[in-house]
């Protein structure tokens, strides 16, 4: 009976292929998408939400937050937890990193396999036939805006001499050269973004016209073309508005922009949407949070801890302006380490900006809303300090409202629904200042800055105590006409760039603005960084020194020897200069 069938299946099948001829192998197989099926404004959304999620992937080293890059290789944060756990990020935090180091092999991969989806999406957009003219616009506007971005990342960690991979290429493994600088093409493909992307959006989270005029300033910044930048940084300052309609400005309260429920205000320019689910919670974030059990925000794993030097900056003289002379290192300091009973650490009395205890956790002061923070919220204090990382640490409400919690990311990893400000107005506003300072307009740029230092002044901003006094001696002032930063170019431009280092501490900026700011200005002050941080912990009075010429990181040596050699015996990626 079996054979019959058989039989009969078989002669059923041979009729069927000399019926149809070949047409059964173009059949989409089970279990996958057909190109043809994605042809229309359905498949290009699942296109276009596919290539905004490159953005969440899990990879610690591809974080787009740049924890390891922009804060802890620029000296906000060292690494935390123990010597153990992670250990490629040792020779990171103390500048001895390698081509074969991981996280740079992560963050290369980041990059090129968010430009293919990228690529895929803008090749079926324009397949595609009869889409309504804005939707076409906007699709192919956001797409060119992310390619920018993501060749923009590869530009800041790896220097503009890298592969230019676009749309046209529809090779599966391309094979391109880096002998090309890519500036002008990712600047070629923001300003496409900004003449096809509306002034607003269905959705908050997609990129308007106004975001792309931001990133297009942010990357004439970072190439050092500050004259371009200018016009269009105080265009977006006066005029833009965010994706959902509001009108860019400061929030009082700083803390609306680390607050999930407050997401997509008016402060966020650019945001990455985050959310619960345990695909889409930060999980690049996702070791920093405070070590320890139950009943403390996240649980693991200890790492990226406020560095020593950045706490210290934010020590104010007796009128609460900054130290610029950098003798902030000088002591008291604003907390040491307790070597007897009870916390770890206890807090110096001298007043201080309050945006410390907005960035950083200390103990004996409140933890947001967890309380104060105890002694095995830090993994190892020989390590990693006794700091720990504030921002983008979800509250105890949150958690409790089902938008953060310790066990998301693969079932141990903490997480959370808050996004992430990639592009934020008061890095635009400290942007623009700096144009102006370059200018010589130093009173107009003093003004700006006085600007960020006034919201940091509110009572919004203030930690209290259960009991409802502050929480520290805070202290935090404008600073007056007569200061010599309104008419002493070289003070006025260090007045901004520590005021960038105060406001946008431990968000992934600091490495990057170092390296604009020159070889010689990042060798000395990473220099100065190692030094101080000796004195605290053991293992920096061993730390490499960077040169200055090494304003950018090594090509992975992985991708080099993936890549291999053309028809010529010429490799197709070379490694840069200081790095060979």
């Amino acid at each position: 009976m079996k054979k019959n069938i058989l039989f009969t299946l078989l002669i059923s099948v041979i009729v069927m292929l000399s019926s149809c001829g070949e047409d059964f192998l173009y059949i989409a197989p089970q279990g996958s998408i057909d190109q043809n099926a994605l042809q229309n404004q359905t498949g290009i959304d699942l296109l276009t939400t596919n290539a905004y999620a490159n953005f969440t992937e899990l990879g610690w080293g591809a974080s787009i937050t740049n924890w390891t890059f922009g804060s802890m290789y620029g000296g906000d944060a060292n690494k935390g937890s123990d010597g153990n756990d992670q250990a490629v990020l040792n020779t990171m935090e103390t500048y001895a990193v390698l081509p074969t180091n991981g996280y740079i092999g992560e963050k290369y991969v980041w990059v090129y396999k968010g430009v293919k989806r990228i690529n895929i999406t803008m090749q079926t957009i324009n397949e595609t036939e009869d889409l309504p003219d804005a939707f076409k616009n906007s699709r192919l506007g956001e797409m060119y805006f992310l390619r920018a971005l993501h060749y923009f990342e590869g530009i800041r960690v790896f220097g503009p001499f890298l592969p230019w991979v676009d749309d046209t290429n529809t090779d599966n493994d391309p094979k391109v050269h880096n002998d090309i600088d890519i500036y002008s093409n990712v600047l070629a493909d923001v300003d496409q973004a900004i003449s096809l992307l509306p002034a607003t959006q269905d959705l908050p989270g997609r990129v308007n016209s106004w975001a792309a005029k931001a990133l297009k300033a942010k990357i004439l910044m970072q190439k050092g073309d500050m004259a371009t930048a200018k016009p269009i940084l105080k265009d977006v300052i006066d005029n833009g508005v965010t994706s959902n309609g509001l009108k860019y400005g400061l929030e009082d309260n700083m803390h609306n922009n680390f607050f999930s429920p407050k997401d997509n205000g008016k402060e966020s320019i650019f945001a990455i949407q985050f959310s619960h689910d345990p695909d889409n919670a930060n999980p690049g974030m996702s070791l920093n949070y405070p070590h320890g059990g139950a009943g403390n925000p996240g649980g693991c794993c200890g790492f990226f801890q406020p560095s020593n030097e950045l706490a210290n900056s934010y020590k104010v003289n007796a009128s609460g302006l900054p130290f610029l002379d950098k003798s902030y290192r000088n002591p008291p300091f604003v907390a040491e380490r307790n070597t007897g009973q009870g916390d770890l650490s206890v807090n110096g009395e001298m007043p201080v900006d309050p945006r410390l205890d907005f960035a950083i956790g200390r103990f004996g002061i409140p933890y947001k809303d967890w309380g104060l923070p105890r002694n095995n919220w830090v993994r190892d204090v020989a390590n990693g300090g006794f700091y720990m990382p504030k921002k983008h640490v979800y509250t105890k409400e949150e958690g409790d409202s089902d938008l953060g919690s310790g066990g998301i990311n693969e079932g141990w990893a903490p997480g959370s629904a808050i996004n992430y400000q990639y592009l934020s107005l008061r890095d635009i506003i400290l942007l623009y200042a700096e144009c102006l300072a370059n200018d010589n307009q130093l009173s107009e740029a003093m003004g700006y800055v006085n600007q960020i230092r006034t919201r940091a002044a509110h009572p919004d901003n203030i930690v209290y105590l259960a009991n409802g006094t502050p929480a520290a001696n805070y202290l935090v002032a404008n600073y007056p006409a007569s200061h010599a930063a309104f008419s002493d170019k070289d003070l006025c431009v260090e007045a901004i760039r520590m005021e960038r280092k105060l406001e946008l501490a431990m968000e992934g900026h600091r490495w990057f603005d170092l390296t604009r700011w020159g070889g010689a200005y990042m060798a000395s002050t990473l220099s100065e960084y190692v030094d101080f941080e000796s004195d605290f912990i053991v293992k920096f009075a061993s730390a490499g020194k960077l040169d200055a010429s090494k304003t950018i990181f090594p090509l992975p040596d992985g991708q080099i020897q993936t890549m291999g050699n053309d028809e010529n015996g010429n490799p197709y990626l070379v490694q840069p200069g200081p790095w060979k």
